[in-house]
């Protein structure tokens, strides 16, 4: 990722982009040099993945012990990640009986920030007659999670690929007690999980 990229992907001006970089290079949590795409050292790494670690086993409490749902998480988990007492979240993953994925089915990166990324099939790859098991989505906007929930889908359903069009590539899908339902291309492209 360039600067330029990073400043259009958070609405700021490329000097202060490129002064949020320069900091983090003298931290030593990124290799910045001019005109050359960033790339976050091993430390960088690290620091980046246990934040991330934070934001879904907060996300995964909400959910799980504050009955609030998938798409309501996001920003709390963002305010929350910020908090610095390792022991808080230490706690938090032994209360939740250690996850191992948030409830988008984002792999969660352990005490080290690691994280090992599954490897799933998008529904848009499946053909008619294709069984899938929702694992995961792509997107967690609280748009497709509204448009998910609308759909009554939800991770670990089981969905048969009924039909597929050709011209626009929508599938007529079944689930559950859903015996048929329409998903746009854009949706099964987001539904990541297993065939067969």
């Amino acid at each position: 990722m360039s600067v330029k990229d990073l400043s259009d992907q958070l609405s700021i001006k490329m000097p202060t982009a490129t002064s949020m970089m320069k900091k983090l290079a003298e931290k030593g949590l990124v290799h910045y040099e001019s005109y050359k795409p960033l790339k976050l050292t091993s430390r960088g790494l690290k620091e980046a993945g246990l934040i991330v670690r934070k934001h879904r086993l907060t996300e995964m409490f909400l959910v799980e012990k504050m009955g609030f749902s998938w798409e309501e998480v996001h920003e709390i988990a963002e305010q929350v990640e910020h908090v610095h007492s390792p022991l808080f979240f230490e706690r938090m993953d032994k209360l939740l009986g250690y996850p191992t994925i948030d409830p988008h089915g984002s792999p969660i990166p352990d005490n080290e920030g690691n994280v090992e990324k599954p490897k799933y099939n998008k529904l848009s790859d499946c053909k008619a007659g294709d069984k899938f098991t929702l694992l995961a989505v792509a997107n967690s906007s609280e748009e497709f999670l509204h448009y998910l929930n609308s759909h009554r889908l939800k991770l670990d359903t089981e969905i048969t690929v009924l039909s597929v069009e050709a011209f626009d590539a929508s599938m007529t899908v079944s689930y559950g007690n859903i015996p048929q339902a329409t998903l746009g291309e854009a949706a099964c492209k987001n539904l990541l999980g297993r065939r067969g």
